[in-house]
């Protein structure tokens, strides 16, 4: 029967069947792979042997306000680890961490950061020598990746540490808020300074290019099919900052000391110099600052990394009895000639205690008491206007509050809000004897060097106080964050403000406490305070300089701290002032800036100058 024809005839139909049936099999899936899914395995064969690399953007340039740059960016080495098996990239990290001298800290920090489809970013600050030693050996570093990238290059070192900030690294904290919104884990933006105040700006948009992998990970050349997308850089910052002013307040500053410096330009309020000691330079950051150096700054007991001129707040002394001539002239009390009832004998008695002075002024009208600092005339100047209304007035003024400049971390200044404030703090209500205090610059009033820095700005124009600004025109892609400083104005005149500068004029004129400090080409105005905190001295001097016969064309304020009990504002903080004015308003000329600036360089040198006046008269 098997070997009937008909049998033979079925099995030969079905082993047919069974053959077409395979190929069409086969023809359905060479149809599926051909046509249907060749675009899918085009993909994968695609994404095998492509890379996408990212390219970093250059950071915006920073300039000064003479078009000097202040920060830029040079060519530099980062090394990176291609996508692939997360064992691969974990093997390849730790056979380049010898080589790149990756602390096990940083090494055990990348580890966290490995993903199978992401670059891992190792090193962006690699010297010559490690990506020579690198490049030699490519056969053993499969998937590693050397490129060059933009790096990030400070000029005028600790002088500009504490204006242009520092990079760093962001954080898990800082990729969750709102601002930074896109960014990406280990990408490097601005922490402190200018670099983080605009760092939308600065940033750049990053773009790309694609390379092609062999079979090893091993990249063998760009791919041509694909140009990639350029990256766009930030965008540039003029700073009304003079960068040869900030160095030069730099190196005038006593090494030993510290303190702080603020210059502002009295035509807008905006800022020519602010400078805080100790400082700290912003390039030892760059590609990632050294743990022990890290370490260093953050246990320094002088803090460098703190910045004293936006943050750091101090009883004003007697550089305040100008804001309360400036009060009490604004609401009509006093005017240049006023004399007080209580004649000034080296103290006088109010409540039940006696209020010192530190000399006997007599019957001392307004200049008189402003020139030699007589805390008499203005304990009854205090009283005349009375708390309260000092109080409203102070505060109008934004005494207990940021000016609002362009830096991230300005502290606000402490000054009462109003009686309840010392109920809040001591329990009970205040008497008018805390005038006493307030009205010469002691008790609860503490003022940051930039805080009075404005207020002198106001003396300096027309009694108006612009918001001080570092960036007087951000960019359009800056993300400037909303401010409590406003811009305010006294309702002083033109005549009133000549009777606060004549006053602080005979502070630096022959018999004043600051004569020393006067200058042979400039008018150099201000006020000197000595403030005891803690049983330490801070010495402060604030005034004002211009031509002889002109208004005044910069502004300064200097604040140094713990002077000791033998020094004050006149010995310490006056001749940085005098210096740093004389140094501003020759260069702005074109003058040299000679070795001797003030009289007393004249005097401690060569002696008595032609152009100043002997105490004796000759």
């Amino acid at each position: 029967m098997s070997n009937h024809p008909h049998a033979r005839r079925d099995r030969a139909r079905i082993a047919g069947g069974i053959v077409v049936f395979a190929l069409l099999l086969l023809g359905a899936s060479f149809f599926r792979a051909q046509v249907l899914s060749s675009s899918d395995y085009a993909l994968t064969a695609t994404n095998n042997r492509l890379r996408q690399i990212e390219l970093p953007a250059p950071r915006g340039t920073i300039v000064d306000r003479n078009g000097r740059i202040v920060a830029d960016n040079v060519p530099g080495y980062a090394v990176t680890i291609l996508p692939g098996p997360k064992a691969t990239i974990e093997a390849t990290l730790d056979a380049v961490a010898p080589i790149l001298e990756l602390s096990p800290a940083r090494v055990e920090a990348l580890r966290e950061g490995i993903a199978s489809d992401r670059h891992l970013l190792v090193g962006t600050d690699v010297s010559f020598e490690k990506v020579s030693i690198l490049e030699e050996r490519r056969s053993d570093f499969p998937g590693v990746y050397i490129e060059t990238r933009p790096k990030r290059r400070y000029f005028g070192g600790a002088a500009m540490g504490h204006v242009l900030g520092y990079l760093g690294e962001i954080t898990a904290e800082q990729l969750d808020t709102e601002r930074f919104e896109g960014y990406e884990q280990r990408m490097i933006i601005g922490q402190q300074g200018l670099e983080a105040q605009y760092e939308e700006a600065l940033q750049g948009v990053a773009g790309h290019r694609l390379v092609e992998v062999d079979v090893l990970r091993r990249i063998v050349g760009d791919f041509a099919g694909q140009p990639g997308q350029p990256a766009v850089p930030g965008d540039e910052l003029r700073l009304s900052i003079d960068l040869g002013l900030q160095e030069f307040i730099h190196e005038v500053f006593p090494d030993s000391m510290t303190g702080a410096v603020v210059a502002l330009d009295p035509t807008d309020g905006s800022v020519l110099a602010l400078y805080s000691a100790p400082s700290y330079d912003p390039n030892v950051f760059v590609g990632g600052v050294d743990p022990e150096v890290w370490d260093a700054l953050n246990s320094d007991l002088n803090r460098p990394l703190y910045n004293r001129a936006i943050q750091g707040t101090y009883a004003p002394a007697s550089t305040w009895k100008v804001a309360t001539a400036a009060m009490a002239i604004d609401l009509g009390i006093i005017e240049e000639h006023t004399v007080m009832p209580t004649r000034c004998e080296g103290g006088m008695f109010y409540g039940n205690r006696y209020w010192g002075c530190l000399g006997e002024h007599g019957d001392a009208n307004l200049t008189e008491a402003i020139a030699g600092s007589c805390n008499v005339y203005f304990y009854q100047v205090g009283l005349e206007i009375g708390l309260e209304r000092y109080l409203e007035l102070a505060n109008s003024l934004g005494f207990n509050e940021p000016c609002g400049i362009d830096l991230p971390g300005e502290a606000a200044s402490v000054f009462p809000h109003g009686p309840d404030f010392w109920v809040e703090r001591f329990g009970a209500r205040p008497t008018e004897g805390e005038t006493l205090n307030l009205a010469i610059g002691q008790g609860p009033n503490d003022q940051t060097p930039l805080k009075m820095a404005q207020f002198y700005v106001a003396l300096a124009r027309d009694g108006s106080a612009p918001v001080p600004r570092i960036v007087p025109a951000p960019p359009e892609s800056a993300v400037v964050s909303a401010t409590t400083g406003a811009a305010w104005q006294l309702d002083l005149s033109r005549a009133a403000l000549h009777v606060i500068r004549d006053g602080m004029g005979a502070v630096t004129a022959q018999g004043g406490t600051a004569y020393l400090s006067s200058l042979e080409l400039w008018d150099l105005i201000g006020k000197t305070g000595s403030a005891q905190a803690g049983g330490k001295t801070n010495a402060w001097f604030a005034g004002m300089a211009g031509p002889w016969d002109g208004e005044p064309e910069i502004v300064i304020v200097a604040m140094v701290e713990d002077v000791g009990p033998d020094r004050g504002g006149s010995s310490t903080a006056a001749p940085i002032v005098a210096k740093a004015a004389d140094y501003y308003l020759r260069t702005k000329r074109g003058l040299d800036v000679p070795e001797l600036q003030t009289l007393r360089d004249h005097v401690m040198t060569v002696g008595w100058p032609t152009w100043s006046t002997r105490p004796d008269g000759n």
